[in-house]
């Protein structure tokens, strides 16, 4: 595999950092996670929304005083090139990083230290359940005002990676984060949403979760597209218990049926049917099927 690192495509054996990095030290730095489908002629990969997914790094560069090395076109042609030198057919998961690369020893962010990394993987199936059984995390998400989640900062998912295995340590295959207030934020890489009367609510972004572009382009195809109802507000835990349908969903999620929380079966403890329609059209948009979400796809070979 070759990966791209500060202005170079190398092979992934040579795709190194110092250990003395801040990066490593502290956790400074950001990242986006990009998902190419495989079309049907088997060849054609088609990015979904690789220009959004962009921008938000660009923007999370900036709230962490990080940046760039190229404009928004340069940095989504990197993406494109990389998978044509890795010769991707397949399914494929695109990770851009932006790290700090200094190797002073204080915790400083520098727009002049900042490394651009990119790399790619196969990648099918984030979880492998058709349904899933979750907890609510003992562990609070951090506040936007502590560590900024819409940022997908890379120090922040020490709080996933706890609450993760929290929720493996006790029998669940995820876990759901509350705020400090005590409402639903996201889980522990993924964004919530339950179904009530056929109606779907999730909690808006300034729930001290990210700024989800999956979440948001579900938002548009439910509305848009199968004329459901969605309406952003603040969830309670106990909301959860009683939801008929809830689900979880992200770039490497895609969407996920959630079984039970906290032991409380949902449902009928399988795919409910808005989950099941929401994810039939989902398919069919990044699959390239259907025609008027074509804006959302950007092909990687000519």
């Amino acid at each position: 595999m070759v990966t791209y690192l500060d202005g170079k495509f190398v092979d992934d054996a040579d795709a190194v950092v110092s250990v003395r990095t801040r990066a490593l030290n502290y956790g400074l730095g950001c990242f986006g996670g990009i998902r190419g489908y495989l079309a049907a002629d088997g060849r054609q990969i088609n990015l979904f929304r690789v220009s959004d997914h962009i921008t938000r790094l660009m923007h999370s560069a900036r709230v962490l005083h990080m940046r760039l090395p190229g404009d928004h076109a340069e940095t989504c042609g990197l993406v494109g090139e990389l998978l044509r030198r890795n010769e991707v057919h397949h399914d494929v998961y695109v990770r851009p990083l932006v790290l700090n690369g200094s190797t002073k020893l204080a915790p400083v962010m520098r727009e002049e230290d900042s490394v651009l990394a990119i790399y790619c993987l196969p990648l099918q199936r984030y979880m492998e359940k058709d349904a899933i059984d979750v907890c609510v995390s003992s562990w609070r998400r951090a506040t936007d005002n502590a560590i900024p989640a819409r940022t997908k900062a890379t120090g922040l998912y020490l709080n996933s990676a706890l609450a993760r295995r929290e929720a493996h340590d006790n029998g669940y295959d995820e876990a759901i984060f509350l705020t400090e207030y005590g409402k639903v934020s996201e889980g522990s890489a993924e964004h919530v949403f339950i179904v009530r009367d056929d109606v779907l609510y999730t909690p808006p972004s300034t729930e001290d979760n990210l700024d989800g572009i999956t979440r948001r382009s579900l938002i548009a195809l439910a509305t848009e597209d199968l004329g459901l109802k969605v309406v952003e507000r603040v969830i309670g835990r106990t909301e959860l218990y009683v939801s008929d349908e809830l689900f979880l969903c992200g770039t490497g999620a895609q969407i996920q049926a959630v079984r039970s929380v906290d032991k409380r079966t949902i449902g009928n403890g399988g795919i409910g049917p808005v989950t099941a329609r929401l994810t039939e059209h989902f398919n069919n948009v990044v699959r390239g099927r259907v025609e008027a979400r074509r804006g959302w796809l950007t092909p990687v070979w000519e």
